[in-house]
């Protein structure tokens, strides 16, 4: 069964044309896994169109810098058998916890069964807008603008690094490069250079240069230790994709479970029992509309205690 967005995508037509004559040959030319008679096919459909909402046809002229809207389509879309929850909510904000393997928002093979999209159905709330990200991997708290007038002041809260974050995370440490000394207690801050590897939905630490600084930045504390694993408490700083797993294994301590990093691993189907053990644990900030302080905490925290249960 095919997969539909409810919502349309958007992309602006280059100020340069790439050599095309239509909107068609542009989309073509833009999306090459997507076949040209699909394409025909959703113009004839009716489901491409302009910011006013005329329709597209397969004739319409390449229009520089003019919005193409267009709806996002997957055949037999993956479906996430694990379930969000909305912590608070005011006129101005909501905050939701998002589970491990769900997106935040539609993209790739997942159209609908991503937190936003789940979200605005379960509230209503046709305008609800994730204001930053979380790896789909990744589990925690993800903050919500309800008032589209209202989205700007939230946004420059991240831009500025006003948005504090603390995270938590499990690693394996038996062959620690630090094991000879106390653990708990311990915080390493982590400054380095990270760019697009390949593939590009990876990451990698490259050498810093005086005209290439670095450009990601975390705290990284250990609170708990068993035998062979850590409990860390992770605060980034800067927001690069991928940060804090990368700060991890650049401790000599690869976040468990993770599938990435070090070694990127064959695409395979969710494990729904082996999630990567990082959880965006708690957001703190002053509220640019009321000046309050505001602190918001995850129903649920990582544990050594359970991880081990897992094994039994």
């Amino acid at each position: 069964m095919t997969s539909i967005a409810k919502e349309p995508s958007k992309l602006s037509l280059p100020r340069v044309n790439p050599g095309v004559k239509t909107v068609l040959e542009y989309l073509i030319l833009k999306f090459p896994s997507i076949s040209a008679e699909l394409w025909r096919q959703r113009i004839q459909q009716g489901k491409i169109h302009w910011h006013d909402r005329s329709l597209i046809t397969a004739e319409s002229a390449f229009k520089a810098q003019q919005r193409v809207y267009y709806y996002r389509e997957v055949e037999c879309e993956p479906l996430i058998p694990l379930e969000e929850s909305i912590l608070f909510e005011d006129e101005l904000l909501l905050v939701a916890y998002k589970p491990h393997f769900l997106p935040v928002t539609a993209g790739g093979a997942y159209i609908n069964e991503c937190l936003q999209n789940r979200l605005r159905d379960k509230t209503g709330i046709a305008t609800l807008q994730a204001l930053h990200r979380l790896d789909r991997a990744t589990a925690g708290l993800v903050l919500f603008s309800k008032n589209q007038n209202m989205r700007q002041p939230y946004h420059h809260l991240f831009a500025t690094q006003q948005m504090h974050k603390t995270y938590q995370a499990i690693a394996c440490v038996t062959q620690s490069k630090h094991q000879q000394i106390p653990f708990v207690g311990q915080h390493w801050e982590i400054k380095n250079r990270l760019i697009r590897a390949e593939p590009k939905f990876t990451m990698r630490i490259a050498p810093e240069q005086a005209n290439n600084p670095a450009n990601s930045h975390s705290i990284i504390r250990c609170i708990q230790r068993s035998a062979d694993k850590a409990l860390f408490e992770l605060n980034p700083i800067t927001g690069k994709t991928h940060q804090l797993r990368l700060h991890m294994q650049a401790l000599g301590w690869p976040i468990l479970n993770d599938k990435y990093y070090p070694t990127l691993q064959q695409k395979s189907s969710d494990d729904y029992d082996k999630p990567l053990q990082l959880l965006a644990q708690q957001l703190k900030f002053i509220d640019p509309v009321n000046h309050q302080q505001r602190i918001f905490n995850s129903n649920t925290k990582l544990s050594l205690e359970e991880d081990q249960k897992d094994k039994k």
